[in-house]
């Protein structure tokens, strides 16, 4: 069927009371079960080939990624940020890098994004595929619309912004790159932008913090607390401004949920966060997921717990 990829109006990044943010969801200490999907973020070193500028190929649906019709100019993660001067704002000299799950040419890649890296508790693949709708809307392809939306709301803030790709390279990045991305980058903040492949029935949206985790490369004791609150006030605005409620299968009700076998958090040094904004296996959720102005609504409430973030 055709999606709807109409560009929705924007608008400005509201933030909450830190205290409205959390009252949105249950904060307890829950949030400690394992989930079902593998590590799709977070990278290795550059493979042969994978800085290679090449055109975005077609989605598993044969279709072109859509643009999010609010995208500014190509940033990726060797650029300094858009083209256009940014404008003073409350986010004026912050920087925020956000990583698309998955990359819509990993398909094309598989025995490179299968190679495993390390990601400090082990050894986990490059990259995955990522999941879809039951007819065919991609992950990646949800994860970059939902990116240039949010990466034009940062901008009109004034946040130095920074993607890890822009579907402008073959495959990934892997694990330890995406990581080294933010890193290098010195941001303050790094959200992964995803959608879950769970079961029918199984709904809502949960954000995933990085456990104390410590041994090869990995070591997140300096951001542990700083992410939390990050994922905190992303999760209650994100109830606020969807209307979605937090998952109602993984986390407790919170909306919350701690993990040590994410490479992207894993090897981060600076606060970070994964974002499964619905689950895409589930005909409810996926209504939302395909729909341009929910994916507007999403990133909306993605900056707006950023913001508060950034400002807290």
């Amino acid at each position: 069927m055709p999606y709807d990829d109409s560009p929705p109006p924007t608008r400005r990044a509201r933030p909450l009371s830190v205290a409205a943010a959390l009252a949105a969801v249950c904060l307890t200490a829950a949030g400690c079960g394992g989930g079902q999907e593998a590590d799709g973020v977070g990278a290795a070193s550059p493979r042969p080939g994978a800085d290679a500028a090449s055109p975005t190929a077609p989605t598993p649906t044969g279709k072109q990624p859509e643009p999010s019709g609010t995208a500014s100019p190509s940033d990726t993660a060797s650029g300094s940020g858009s083209a256009k001067p940014l404008p003073k704002g409350p986010l004026t000299g912050r920087t925020v890098v956000i990583d698309p799950g998955h990359n819509p040419r990993n398909r094309d890649h598989t025995r490179e994004i299968n190679e495993k890296v390390d990601i400090g508790t082990g050894r986990k693949e490059c990259d995955t595929t990522g999941t879809s709708t039951d007819d065919g809307y991609a992950e990646a392809r949800f994860t970059l619309d939902v990116s240039h939306r949010l990466r034009t709301l940062l901008e009109a803030e004034g946040a130095r912004v920074r993607l890890t790709h822009d579907a402008d390279r073959p495959f990934g990045p892997c694990i330890d790159e995406r990581a080294r991305i933010g890193n290098e980058a010195k941001a303050d903040a790094v959200v992964s932008v995803h959608a879950d492949g769970s079961a029918v029935g199984n709904r809502g949206f949960h954000v995933i913090l990085p456990a104390g985790v410590q041994g090869g490369g990995a070591d997140t004791s300096k951001i542990v607390k700083s992410s939390a609150d990050l994922g905190a006030r992303i999760a209650g605005h994100f109830v606020r401004t969807t209307g979605s409620a937090p998952s109602n299968y993984i986390g407790g009700n919170t909306g919350l949920d701690t993990r040590n076998d994410l490479g992207g958090l894993n090897l981060s040094t600076v606060p970070k966060v994964f974002v499964e904004c619905g689950n895409m296996r589930d005909p409810k959720d996926a209504a939302l997921l395909t729909s341009a102005s929910w994916r507007q609504k999403a990133a909306q409430g993605l900056a707006d717990g950023i913001t508060s973030y950034l400002k807290g």
